[in-house]
């Protein structure tokens, strides 16, 4: 277990769904959080909402100046937790060029200019706690996610390659990858959503794992057995069964 207590963690896309959830979580455990994401209105609102300590500064991850000038405001943290994400459903034969471009510029390169200006603190310092969340859909290619499934393989990929770099260093990586959670991202699909979770609900998992010093967690356990071994499976037998 973390002692969690004056420690100040910047939250990147706390404002909705699991990262609003996971804020109250962390404020109740004693965290001093800066919260940020493009809606400064949302922000306000969760600061005046939770228990403890906390701060808000505004952000576009899609724009270089605006990280830069969010990380300058933020200053100094012990840990950093990146939350942010966009999601449209959608095939290949459908796709939207815009949308596809989007996610990858949020869920993937969003996060790479956010932990461009955050790593180097930390490493310089030999210290800091990193947390980036992916998602069961970053394990293999799915149908109908051109663009969300891809961008969540490449921040699996990206924390793996983090957590091997620094894994002899006081700089600690970890990764969450969630399936289903109820969120103004997931009332867009139509299709069956197996195990959904609550926001709240996940955020306890993921508060759970934080408090570890395991790497990665993948959950709900049941669910993401499937995906976790969709890995193993020859091209012929994955596309019969996923596709």
């Amino acid at each position: 277990m973390r002692d969690w207590t004056g420690k100040r963690y910047w939250l990147v896309g706390a404002s909705e769904g699991l990262g609003r959830a996971l804020a109250h979580h962390m404020s109740r455990a004693g965290v001093d959080l800066v919260l940020s994401a493009r809606n400064e209105d949302r922000l306000q609102d969760l600061v005046a909402e939770l228990p403890g300590r906390a701060s808000y500064v505004p952000i576009d991850i899609s724009d270089t100046a605006s990280v830069k000038a969010a990380a300058e405001e933020v200053g100094e943290i012990d840990g950093f937790v990146f939350l942010a994400g966009v999601y449209w459903p959608q095939s290949a034969r459908e796709w939207d060029a815009d949308q596809v471009e989007a996610m990858f510029d949020i869920n993937l390169t969003g996060a790479a200019r956010c932990l461009g200006q955050v790593v180097p603190q930390f490493v310089s310092r030999d210290r800091g706690h990193i947390v980036l969340t992916g998602s069961l859909s970053a394990f293999r290619g799915l149908p109908g996610a051109i663009g969300y499934s891809a961008s969540k393989a490449g921040i699996m990929s990206l924390a793996q390659s983090m957590y091997v770099d620094l894994r002899d260093t006081g700089v600690e990586v970890q990764s969450v990858n969630p399936g289903f959670i109820k969120t103004r991202l997931t009332d867009k699909n139509t299709i069956s959503m197996p195990f959904i979770m609550e926001s709240d609900d996940a955020a306890a998992v993921m508060f759970e794992h934080m408090n570890t010093d395991q790497f990665q967690r993948s959950f709900p356990w049941a669910f993401s057995l499937l995906f976790r071994g969709s890995v193993f499976l020859p091209n012929w037998l994955y596309v019969r069964l996923f596709g």
